[in-house]
């Protein structure tokens, strides 16, 4: 079980930054703040490739910490974006034709839909919608960080259920979870950073354990990837065929390749759920340029589906690779993988950083053992390899940390 008064040894081991100081003027200083604030460590948002190139004296950087589409966005974005300059005086749409286009894609009434700053604001829209203090949230663990760190915000408690040995879904622990009073079941499908997948079954096993009033939020952030894994369930299919609350995410931060420009909608047949998240949304939460940006990347959807199957290929080459060096891969249906290996991570991640190579090291008790490396270009994931080989060949020690 997380609580409030251990939040900060939890966040740790889920690649939050462990080392937050006190010093005037922080929320842990302040008197001011609520406690579930204080007691909040900063988001490890990962290196940035210039930040690393010039701390090493590095002409290039392999950049594979941040899930991010390595071969960009559709080329209809360039074209949309061009001339924009003259528009940035200008408030976006308050009511986004966005909105309307993707529910075209999406095939659901457009009611349905609001779209955020990311799908990170939405998640904080959710729980700053529906969570009291002392509400109950299930997730597993490890698991996407604000999952746990927006409820904790708000002064929930949330019950993280590790994933099994073999890095799955523990279907009868997260039932077991919810057959307790619980306000909100959140979870990634796939799982991020593990990459593990819900099958329609187990999905429809899990959500029949959860109290009626349970709200069900489905975070399909790596959809677009794991669609191309047999049995990946239709999530709005299987929750439209029960009577609980629910709400699925998207974003186009992944396979769209929009990561920079921070846009994701949230989609919920409950039109009380829909006017809860408008209660709570920022006035034109969305910018000119992502707006523009995704009703563009929407035209280029060949391109997504292109890009999306190149690194589905090169994740299958890459996961032999790993394997080849005798390391224990999980099975992952997103565009990253698992990676256990024979020594603490965190060193391991800082030397990959000298070879020009971001990972992100896990921290949490029980995987810091495991780093999560994104797939890139081919050249990068030969460059992660090579690196990889080379300094297991002599693992660091943990004094050699900065």
């Amino acid at each position: 079980m997380i609580r409030v008064d251990i939040v900060n040894l939890v966040y740790t081991t889920i690649n939050w930054i462990s080392d937050v100081h006190s010093s005037p003027g922080t929320p842990s200083s302040v008197s001011c703040c609520r406690p579930e604030i204080a007691a909040l460590p900063a988001y490890n948002a990962g290196l940035a490739s210039d930040a690393v190139k010039e701390r090493y004296g590095l002409d290039s950087i392999a950049k594979l910490g941040s899930n991010e589409n390595p071969h960009g966005a559709p080329p209809q974005v360039r074209e949309a974006l061009a001339g924009l300059f003259d528009k940035l005086a200008l408030y976006p749409e308050a009511e986004p034709r966005l909105r309307a286009r993707l529910a075209t894609y999406l095939d659901e009434p457009m009611q349905t839909l609001i779209l955020g700053n990311g799908s990170e604001q939405l998640i904080r829209m959710i729980m700053q919608a529906v969570i009291s203090p002392g509400d109950r949230v299930v997730t597993v663990l490890p698991s996407f960080g604000l999952h746990i760190l927006n409820a904790v915000a708000m002064g929930g408690v949330v019950d993280a259920v590790p994933v099994t040995e073999t890095c799955e879904f523990d279907l009868e622990a997260l039932c077991a979870a919810v057959s307790r009073p619980t306000r909100i079941l959140i979870l990634s499908n796939p799982s991020n950073p593990v990459g593990c997948m819900m099958t329609e079954a187990q999905l429809e096993t899990l959500i029949s354990a959860c109290p009626p009033d349970c709200l069900i939020v489905i975070d399909e952030a790596y959809r677009e990837y794991a669609a191309r894994t047999a049995h990946y369930p239709d999530a709005r299919r299987v929750l439209r065929r029960q009577s609980r609350p629910w709400i699925v995410l998207g974003t186009f931060s992944k396979a769209w390749g929009l990561a920079g420009l921070r846009i994701g909608w949230a989609l919920s047949d409950t039109p009380a759920l829909i006017a809860a998240l408008e209660a709570v949304r920022d006035p034109f939460n969305t910018n000119i340029v992502a707006q523009l940006a995704a009703l563009a990347a929407l035209e280029g959807e060949s391109h997504m589906r292109e890009s999306v199957a190149a690194t589905v290929r090169a994740r299958n080459v890459l996961k032999a690779g790993i394997e080849a060096m005798g390391l224990d891969v999980a099975p992952s249906s997103g565009n990253f993988l698992f990676v256990r290996l024979p020594c603490p991570a965190a060193p391991v991640a800082e030397a990959l950083l000298r070879h020009g190579v971001i990972v992100k090291p896990w921290k949490e008790p029980g995987f810091t053992d495991r780093i999560r490396v994104s797939i890139g270009l081919d050249e990068e994931n030969m460059r992660f390899t090579q690196a990889l080989r080379a300094i297991l060949a002599e693992p660091p020690a943990l004094e050699e940390l900065p």
